[in-house]
């Protein structure tokens, strides 16, 4: 029976031969690997990356979908809303398999109604992710990977950049997917940091946050004031005649982190 796509679910299933075999060849998978598909869908991806690395464990919210993946003794299937996957626990099951060196290998087609969600929640689990290579809407990719000074570049883009190396590999337009969605697509590489700097993520977000809530004005008027706000008189040094998008994201890493050491200080300091 043909299964017919949720929109709830944000469902699009990639067709395309020729764009499966160029996502398929920047993935490479390889026999011994711990992959994790997320939503698979049909198995379009599914089918070659399997072929390729022998056994995949895929992650699938559709129930239907789901108990046909069952059947094949090639695919771990894990019936759940990602967001609700604990991929540390994952990765300790492919460890008991594969051996304590492997980390995880994520893919997908990932629903683009709750992307950004999604790429937020694997965040706490990147010290067990090799790398990471998802199609997504492309102004979304194009917001992950944009530079300092770019109209795209934005909260988004330095979330993740602190901890991860972002490319874009692989334009995708309406026409290879069933239904085709409204939007074009692109595939984006995931690498996680060797060596990422120490940071307090949830005050990373909050300052980010703060510093992009108006773009077009100059830090001062919305940094400054939150900074002001919470260090007093103590403010670390930080040039606030900048726009948002034209700070480098090692200048928000460098204040995150001079931020978290007031603070750590005065709660020494405390009684």
């Amino acid at each position: 029976m043909k299964h017919i796509p949720r929109k709830r679910f944000g469902q699009h299933f990639l067709t395309d031969g020729a764009v499966l075999s160029a996502i398929v060849r920047a993935i490479d998978p390889r026999p011994g690997e711990a992959v994790v598909e997320i939503g698979p869908g049909m198995g379009a991806m599914t089918d070659p990356i399997v072929e390729r690395c022998e056994h995949l464990t895929v992650v699938e919210l559709d129930r239907d979908l789901a108990a046909r993946l069952r059947k094949r003794p090639e695919l771990t299937v894990i019936e759940s809303d990602v967001l609700k996957v604990d991929f540390r626990e994952v990765a300790r099951l492919a460890r008991a398999t594969y051996g304590e060196a492997h980390k995880l290998r994520v893919v997908g087609n990932l629903p683009y109604n709750i992307s950004s969600p999604i790429l937020f929640h694997l965040l706490d689990f990147v010290d067990v992710v090799q790398d990471q290579h998802f199609m997504l809407q492309k102004e979304v990719v194009d917001r992950m990977a944009a530079s300092p000074g770019r109209k795209d570049f934005g909260r988004l883009s330095v979330m993740l950049q602190w901890r991860y190396d972002i490319e874009s590999l692989i334009d995708v337009p309406p026409e290879c997917f069933d239904p085709p969605p409204r939007v074009d697509s692109a595939v984006v590489r995931m690498t996680p940091l060797r060596h990422p700097p120490a940071v307090d993520v949830a005050l990373l977000g909050e300052l980010v946050a703060v510093a992009f809530s108006q773009r077009r004005k100059m830090l001062r008027n919305t940094l400054g004031h939150w900074l002001h706000e919470r260090c007093g008189d103590e403010v670390p040094a930080f040039d606030l005649q900048r726009r948002a998008e034209e700070v480098p994201v090692a200048d928000y890493v460098a204040l995150v982190t001079a931020v978290g050491q007031r603070d750590a200080a005065q709660k020494a300091k405390a009684p």
